[in-house]
Protein backbone atom coordinates (compact mmCIF):
# COMPACT_ATOMS: atom_id res chain seq x y z
CA UNK A 1 0.00 0.00 0.00
CA UNK A 2 1.65 3.71 -0.87
CA UNK A 3 2.66 5.26 2.40
CA UNK A 4 0.88 7.63 4.09
CA UNK A 5 3.15 10.82 2.78
CA UNK A 6 2.37 9.67 -0.89
CA UNK A 7 -1.49 9.27 -0.65
CA UNK A 8 -3.08 12.92 0.35
CA UNK A 9 -7.01 12.90 1.85
CA UNK A 10 -9.31 10.76 -0.01
CA UNK A 11 -12.38 11.78 -1.38
CA UNK A 12 -15.27 11.19 0.58
CA UNK A 13 -17.12 7.91 0.76
CA UNK A 14 -14.13 6.25 -0.39
CA UNK A 15 -11.12 4.04 1.43
CA UNK A 16 -7.98 2.20 0.70
CA UNK A 17 -7.28 -0.57 2.70
CA UNK A 18 -4.28 -2.89 3.31
CA UNK A 19 -3.48 -6.40 1.37
CA UNK A 20 0.50 -8.00 1.35
CA UNK A 21 1.55 -6.07 -1.41
CA UNK A 22 -1.03 -5.19 -3.17
CA UNK A 23 -3.83 -2.73 -2.34
CA UNK A 24 -7.77 -2.77 -1.59
CA UNK A 25 -10.14 -0.35 -2.80
CA UNK A 26 -13.25 -0.06 -1.52
CA UNK A 27 -16.29 2.62 -2.68
CA UNK A 28 -18.95 3.20 -0.24
CA UNK A 29 -22.43 4.59 -1.82
CA UNK A 30 -26.53 5.58 -1.53
CA UNK A 31 -26.90 3.44 -4.31
CA UNK A 32 -24.82 0.45 -6.19
CA UNK A 33 -24.03 3.17 -8.94
CA UNK A 34 -22.68 5.50 -5.97
CA UNK A 35 -20.30 2.91 -4.38
CA UNK A 36 -18.89 2.00 -7.95
CA UNK A 37 -18.06 5.63 -8.63
CA UNK A 38 -16.02 5.85 -5.01
CA UNK A 39 -14.64 2.54 -5.68
CA UNK A 40 -13.49 4.24 -9.06
CA UNK A 41 -11.95 7.15 -7.36
CA UNK A 42 -10.20 4.87 -4.64
CA UNK A 43 -8.57 3.16 -7.76
CA UNK A 44 -7.33 6.67 -9.11
CA UNK A 45 -5.87 7.44 -5.04
CA UNK A 46 -3.75 4.33 -5.44
CA UNK A 47 -2.18 6.07 -8.34
CA UNK A 48 -2.21 10.16 -7.91
CA UNK A 49 -4.34 12.62 -6.19
CA UNK A 50 -7.64 12.70 -7.98
CA UNK A 51 -8.45 16.30 -6.73
CA UNK A 52 -4.99 17.50 -8.93
CA UNK A 53 -6.63 15.89 -12.31
CA UNK A 54 -7.77 18.14 -14.69
CA UNK A 55 -11.29 17.16 -16.13
CA UNK A 56 -10.86 18.10 -19.62
CA UNK A 57 -11.07 14.78 -21.91
CA UNK A 58 -14.33 12.42 -21.50
CA UNK A 59 -14.15 8.76 -22.19
CA UNK A 60 -17.18 6.40 -22.69
CA UNK A 61 -16.95 3.03 -21.58
CA UNK A 62 -19.06 -0.24 -21.50
CA UNK A 63 -18.87 -3.47 -19.65
CA UNK A 64 -21.31 -6.30 -18.70
CA UNK A 65 -21.11 -9.46 -16.19
CA UNK A 66 -23.39 -11.75 -14.88
CA UNK A 67 -23.61 -10.40 -11.53
CA UNK A 68 -22.50 -7.30 -9.39
CA UNK A 69 -19.30 -8.70 -8.41
CA UNK A 70 -17.79 -9.82 -12.00
CA UNK A 71 -19.32 -5.83 -13.23
CA UNK A 72 -16.94 -4.05 -10.43
CA UNK A 73 -14.08 -6.13 -11.43
CA UNK A 74 -14.99 -5.18 -15.28
CA UNK A 75 -15.40 -1.48 -14.65
CA UNK A 76 -11.91 -1.07 -12.67
CA UNK A 77 -10.57 -3.22 -15.29
CA UNK A 78 -11.73 -0.85 -17.98
CA UNK A 79 -10.39 2.45 -16.07
CA UNK A 80 -6.95 0.75 -16.05
CA UNK A 81 -6.59 0.04 -19.76
CA UNK A 82 -7.59 3.57 -20.40
CA UNK A 83 -5.44 5.00 -18.11
CA UNK A 84 -2.14 2.76 -19.66
CA UNK A 85 -4.00 2.90 -23.63
CA UNK A 86 -4.29 6.54 -23.30
CA UNK A 87 -2.01 7.53 -20.69
CA UNK A 88 -4.76 9.20 -19.15
CA UNK A 89 -5.72 9.84 -15.29
CA UNK A 90 -9.66 10.00 -14.41
CA UNK A 91 -10.89 12.32 -11.28
CA UNK A 92 -14.28 12.43 -12.04
CA UNK A 93 -16.77 9.28 -13.24
CA UNK A 94 -20.13 8.72 -14.16
CA UNK A 95 -21.88 5.18 -14.13
CA UNK A 96 -25.45 3.46 -14.75
CA UNK A 97 -26.07 0.30 -13.97
CA UNK A 98 -28.95 -1.88 -15.07
CA UNK A 99 -29.86 -5.60 -15.62
CA UNK A 100 -29.48 -6.99 -19.11
CA UNK A 101 -30.36 -10.73 -20.37
CA UNK A 102 -29.77 -12.03 -16.82
CA UNK A 103 -26.47 -9.91 -15.96
CA UNK A 104 -25.95 -6.58 -15.42
CA UNK A 105 -24.55 -4.39 -17.51
CA UNK A 106 -22.64 -0.88 -17.07
CA UNK A 107 -21.85 2.19 -19.25
CA UNK A 108 -19.66 4.90 -17.37
CA UNK A 109 -18.20 8.31 -18.83
CA UNK A 110 -14.32 9.13 -17.69
CA UNK A 111 -13.37 12.50 -17.03
CA UNK A 112 -9.68 13.18 -17.01
CA UNK A 113 -6.64 14.56 -18.50
CA UNK A 114 -3.30 12.85 -19.95
CA UNK A 115 -0.61 12.16 -17.74
CA UNK A 116 1.65 14.59 -16.35
CA UNK A 117 4.32 12.88 -14.40
CA UNK A 118 5.58 15.85 -12.70
CA UNK A 119 2.58 17.45 -11.80
CA UNK A 120 0.75 14.39 -10.62
CA UNK A 121 3.89 12.20 -9.71
CA UNK A 122 2.11 9.06 -10.49
CA UNK A 123 3.07 6.57 -7.07
CA UNK A 124 2.59 3.46 -8.67
CA UNK A 125 0.84 1.64 -11.60
CA UNK A 126 -1.92 -0.46 -10.87
CA UNK A 127 -2.30 -3.92 -13.19
CA UNK A 128 -5.65 -4.88 -12.62
CA UNK A 129 -8.62 -5.72 -10.34
CA UNK A 130 -8.98 -8.98 -9.20
CA UNK A 131 -11.43 -11.29 -7.84
CA UNK A 132 -9.38 -10.98 -4.10
CA UNK A 133 -11.75 -9.72 -1.58
CA UNK A 134 -14.10 -8.89 -3.93
CA UNK A 135 -18.02 -7.95 -2.81
CA UNK A 136 -20.57 -5.71 -3.68
CA UNK A 137 -23.21 -5.42 -1.03
CA UNK A 138 -25.98 -3.75 0.80
CA UNK A 139 -25.53 -3.31 4.17
CA UNK A 140 -28.25 -1.00 6.22
CA UNK A 141 -29.05 1.15 3.16
CA UNK A 142 -25.46 1.84 2.39
CA UNK A 143 -23.51 0.18 -1.09
CA UNK A 144 -19.93 -1.11 -0.83
CA UNK A 145 -17.96 -2.09 -3.48
CA UNK A 146 -14.27 -3.69 -3.05
CA UNK A 147 -11.29 -5.77 -4.32
CA UNK A 148 -8.26 -5.94 -4.57
CA UNK A 149 -5.78 -4.18 -7.16
CA UNK A 150 -2.68 -5.66 -8.51
CA UNK A 151 0.28 -3.02 -8.38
Amino acid sequence: MPSDSSVSALPAGTELFAHGADVGVRGRGASVEAAFVNAALALMSVMVNPEAILLESRVSVTCAAPDLEMLLVGWLNEIIFEVSAHKMLFGSFEVAIHRRDGGWALTGVLSGERIDPLRHRPAVEVKGATYTELSVRQDHGVWCAQCVVDV
